[in-house]
């Protein structure tokens, strides 16, 4: 009986608790918003995340949805970050405080501020960017995917932990190497690009500069001319498609000695990349999140080996296609908030839903993707930042042919060190 009256007793505080702005809608139904760029120059992205992070609420729908009650959804689409301000104030209009989104790290920027100005929630599923200071992380914003830096820093660790020894040498013992890091200059790129920065210096390694480049570069002439003068062995690369290929057909044009090159979610990792690069992105590395077709489901813990089979399914029926890394991480990060934050909550406003994720902890593997959910506390530097999201590294094995190479948990190949130089 007791435990009865407490399930009506939080039902009564998650309707009366809530009004038009609280993710309730004035018929009593729950509703969380969608904010991704569906169209615009990262439709391409956004859509799959999109369509992942609408699965996750399928499948909540489908496991008795929240408390018993159906989840809503309502969608916006944000081309380019000066679309945010209407698309949020529309879906703060059609009931939704609760907003999962956004795939692009500068509209994250600005969905994040906007929901810290309107006292909504959103919760970050893919950008990994950096956020302007007046945001409030760990209360108005939360970031599921892995952050900028630390993908950065998994790239730097990767090339010094496991394949420094791999590498050609000279020297007995070997010369320590010398590392490089370019970036695009806006929000995604110096949050990745000072990352792997940071941790080059932070472990006492070699650094030749730091090199960032303006958003609108077309020739990366001169930028390659400055890194043959600095020679560097290993290139770190934080870019999108366009100027991320522009830059490696650069580097390969002119002969620029590298033993290793590796970069990140926007740009290395993508298939677009290696279609366009060809023979030129063997050997090229990148830290990114991991496929559904790479996921081993023996890394999984059962509740994450259920939720993959099931998405991977659904997804293929839907779409005539297998799940891409924005995809998965659109679903499985939406799945952790709407399957274990939001029925952990006492109502869907911002302050209910911030003490709730506070005591949500799932390990690595509970999550479709081999990731997990643990925030960093309010008051911490990476405050509202998932300690325990999904990450790998990729190899280009061959033309137009990828492999996750580390960790040995998720590996679908060995970490190879091909030659890049041409």
């Amino acid at each position: 009986m007791r435990r009865t009256l407490g399930v009506v007793l939080a039902l009564a505080a998650l309707v009366s608790g809530c009004g038009r702005t609280s993710g309730v809608r004035s018929s009593g139904a729950p509703v969380v918003g969608l904010l991704y760029p569906t169209s615009g120059t990262q439709a391409l992205g956004g859509t799959q995340e999109a369509r992942g992070a609408r699965l996750a609420i399928d499948w909540a729908n489908d496991h008795g949805g929240l408390r018993g009650r159906q989840l809503g959804v309502e969608t916006a689409d944000v081309d380019r970050p000066e679309s945010v301000p209407a698309a949020m104030a529309s879906l703060k209009a059609r009931g939704v405080s609760v907003v999962i989104g956004s795939h692009g790290s500068a509209v994250s920027a600005a969905a994040a501020q906007d929901a810290t100005r309107q006292d909504m929630t959103l919760w970050e599923t893919g950008a990994v960017g950096e956020v302007p200071p007046e945001v409030a992380s760990g209360r108005n914003f939360f970031r599921l995917a892995p952050m900028g830096a630390n993908l950065g820093g998994a790239a730097i660790d990767f090339v010094s932990n496991e394949l420094a020894a791999r590498l050609p040498t000279s020297s007995s013992p070997p010369a320590p190497l010398r590392y490089a890091v370019a970036y695009i200059d806006d929000a995604y790129g110096r949050a990745v690009g000072m990352g792997a920065a940071d941790r080059i210096e932070r472990t006492g390694q070699t650094s030749v500069g730091t090199f960032p480049y303006a958003p609108d570069t077309t020739d990366f002439g001169p930028l390659v001319a400055r890194l043959a003068q600095a020679r560097p062995d290993v290139l770190f690369v934080a870019a999108y498609i366009d100027d991320g290929v522009s830059l490696r057909q650069a580097t390969v044009a002119a002969h620029l000695p590298l033993k290793a090159s590796i970069g990140t979610s926007s740009s290395y990792c993508q298939p677009v990349f290696g279609d366009r690069l060809g023979d030129d992105a063997v050997g090229l590395f990148a830290s990114d999140k991991p496929d559904a077709a790479d996921v081993r489901p023996e890394a999984l813990n059962p509740e994450g080996r259920a939720a993959l089979q099931w998405v991977k399914t659904r997804y293929q029926d839907l779409y005539h296609e297998a799940m891409s890394s924005p995809a998965l991480s659109g679903f499985s990060n939406a799945y952790a908030v709407v399957v274990h934050v939001l029925p952990a909550a006492r109502s869907l406003r911002p302050a209910d839903l911030a003490r709730a994720a506070s005591t949500v902890t799932l390990p690595e593997g509970s999550l479709a993707n081999g990731g997990g959910f643990a925030l960093g506390p309010a008051g911490a530097p990476d405050a509202g930042e998932n300690r325990n999201a999904a990450g790998v590294i990729w190899e280009w094995t061959a033309p137009r042919t990828r492999a996750v190479v580390w960790p040995p948990a998720y590996a679908t190949g060995p970490v190879a060190a091909l030659p890049i130089s041409r």
